[in-house]
């Protein structure tokens, strides 16, 4: 077994007892950080015929002695920062969950120890899935019964990061129009236990959760705010509250060299949407309950935020996929067929991948600094993330500055911007992975949450072929940038510029440009079409009205009810002997 950190074992206890949890007696231990509980009625029996001695009469090295001989699996610990909830007990509801076989031996229990209470905390299922489970200890005496329920939940209180007042927004309309009743079956429960109140609205039209965060609602009563839906209801969220923080700051958000004031409140998602790609890639699962739980324990995410404008006039923030070309066409496309559901996008993607269009134009970067890596070094974003620790500073702001004046004064890409002409299937610019189910590696499985920047990619005209070999990656572990016409380059800023530059109107996008057939038409004999009308941008799902952009990365504008995906299943320590082997500080026993 592996040593205990140094941490571990200068923990002091806060309360120990031995109680009785499902007909066997357990030793509860409690220190500031863990609660842990292991059964002593084994050790004690394989004890007897070499000492009389009880348990907690014996030293501390035969103590963790007795723990390694015993079954792992009569041990647990549980973080303090991971349970849900402390509740006592009453008489009519103790062990409700228990079978009627043991209906003679809990009525035996309840005789010797009256006085019970429960835990509720988190427990790790499948990878990324939490699920919430519940631990009940009986007492002899409610006077210590008491004890335990005050101090848990004096250290819940310590907490300061959980939140007790919620504005929740619930899309009935997005996916299957499930929202509202997985909200009220699998959401609100868990609030109500965890004690969190939530003012719930139920939307009633487009863009009414966004309309009404930027005027009506009272933001100072609240600890953050809940989406229930998918990517165009956080999408909405994201919008208004973002607004809302420029406007009660003064920031003019339509100024592209604006310095946008980070939100205070904090955005959970509860995933009910045809497609919810943003909580796959910071949770790690689209699972209604483990998206409540990182609520309730008040985790904190931050993220990154892209403003993008045309012609210094602001158009729209994205989080995590900006797409011109193949993709853009694809939700363009998939648009006039919404009465399909989310199978309009598979009907949508192989008419777009059997079109094989590329567009020309122009591409203006300017790269982001060595030490946020590359798109390539396989450094994924996880729970933790180094990379996304470093707090924006006020040198950032200004390297914004200087690159905004570089910009202006020299187009030629001379002052650090780089200058890409040239014909395009797809234009993509990612801010986190975008992993989902369908692609669990994502556009760009090396794109960080909380970094400053945005990944890049050209995929330049090719073969309909190496498209599809390119678009085969996404779903396999090979590397889905080694291609000779695909690049990639981690910027905090670009622009595009497309060759014929024209006003183009939202529907004149929705117009698919004509086709007469697939004969080949590139000088490399690659069966692209050309088409002199322009694509579209797809923004988080929504269509741009306009083709020439310019996008700049807001370092952790915005932060989450998340944590990143978790690399593991993670333990609280590898061996719980160490806090029981620690010194009480208020110990308490029942003999």
């Amino acid at each position: 077994m592996t040593g205990p950190s140094d941490s571990m074992q200068k923990q002091h206890r806060l309360l120990s007892a031995r109680l009785f949890q499902k007909h066997r007696q357990v030793e509860v231990v409690l220190s500031r950080s863990v609660l842990a509980w292991k059964e002593t009625e084994k050790s004690q029996k394989r004890s007897s015929s070499t000492s009389q001695t009880g348990c907690f009469g014996t030293t501390r090295k035969s103590l963790a002695f007795r723990y390694e001989i015993n079954s792992k699996s009569h041990s647990h610990a549980v973080q303090v920062c991971e349970i849900v909830a402390v509740r006592k007990m009453k008489d009519d509801d103790q062990d409700s969950t228990d079978t009627r076989r043991s209906e003679k031996k809990e009525k035996q229990l309840s005789q010797l120890y009256p006085h019970a209470f429960t835990v509720s905390y988190v427990t790790r299922t499948r990878p990324h899935q939490w699920r919430c489970s519940d631990v009940t200890f009986h007492c002899a005496n409610e006077d210590l019964c008491q004890q335990w329920v005050q101090v848990l939940n004096e250290q819940l209180s310590l907490l300061t990061n959980r939140p007790k007042n919620l504005l929740v927004y619930i899309n009935p309309y997005g996916g299957k129009q499930r929202g509202q009743r997985i909200y009220e079956q699998k959401v609100a429960p868990l609030f109500h236990l965890a004690c969190i109140s939530a003012d719930v609205i139920v939307t009633e039209q487009a863009n009414h959760a966004r309309d009404h965060l930027k005027t009506e609602a009272n933001l100072d009563k609240y600890d953050g705010v809940v989406c229930v839906g998918g990517d165009g209801m956080f999408s909405e969220i994201l919008h208004g509250l973002v607004t809302r923080t420029q406007n009660d700051n003064k920031v003019d958000q339509d100024q592209p060299d604006a310095e946008l004031v980070p939100c205070s409140l904090r955005i959970g998602i509860i995933p009910a949407g045809s497609t919810d790609c943003i909580c796959f890639a910071t949770v790690g699962t689209n699972d209604p309950v483990t998206s409540a739980l990182h609520i309730i324990v008040g985790d904190s995410q931050p993220m990154d935020v892209c403003s993008v404008y045309h012609n210094d006039i602001f158009l729209r923030y994205s989080v995590s996929l900006l797409g011109y070309g193949f993709y853009g066409d694809v939700l363009t496309d998939s648009e006039r067929n919404r009465w399909l559901g989310p199978a309009r996008y598979d009907l949508s993607g192989v008419k777009t991948f059997l079109s094989h269009n590329y567009y020309e134009g122009t591409i203006s970067f300017l790269p982001a600094e060595n030490n946020t890596g590359t798109p390539r070094d396989k450094l994924q974003c996880r729970s933790g993330c180094f990379v996304c620790q470093r707090e924006p500073s006020s040198k950032d702001n200004k390297e914004w500055e200087m690159s905004e004046d570089n910009e202006k004064s020299d187009k030629d890409g001379s002052s650090g911007w780089s200058v890409i002409r040239g014909k395009f299937i797809a234009i993509n610019a990612a801010s986190m992975s975008c992993a989902c189910p369908r692609s669990p590696k994502g556009l760009s499985p090396s794109a960080h949450l909380a970094d400053g920047t945005t990944d890049l990619i050209l995929v330049r005209e090719c073969s309909r072929l190496d498209f599809f070999r390119h678009l085969l990656r996404h779903i396999n572990k090979d590397d889905q940038f080694d291609h000779s016409f695909v690049e990639v380059h981690r910027v905090k800023k670009f622009r595009f510029q497309p060759r014929h530059h024209e006003l183009v109107s939202l529907e004149d996008l929705s117009e698919s440009p004509k086709k007469t057939d697939f004969r080949p038409v590139c000088p490399t004999q690659s069966t692209c079409n050309y088409t002199g009308t322009h694509s579209s941008w797809t923004c988080d799902g929504e269509i741009l009205p306009h083709a020439a952009i310019q996008v700049s990365v807001q370092c952790q504008l915005i932060r989450l009810f998340a944590r990143g995906i978790e690399e593991q299943q993670q333990c609280v320590f590898e061996d719980p002997c160490t806090v029981w082997a620690s010194e009480p500080s208020t110990p308490s026993s029942v003999d």
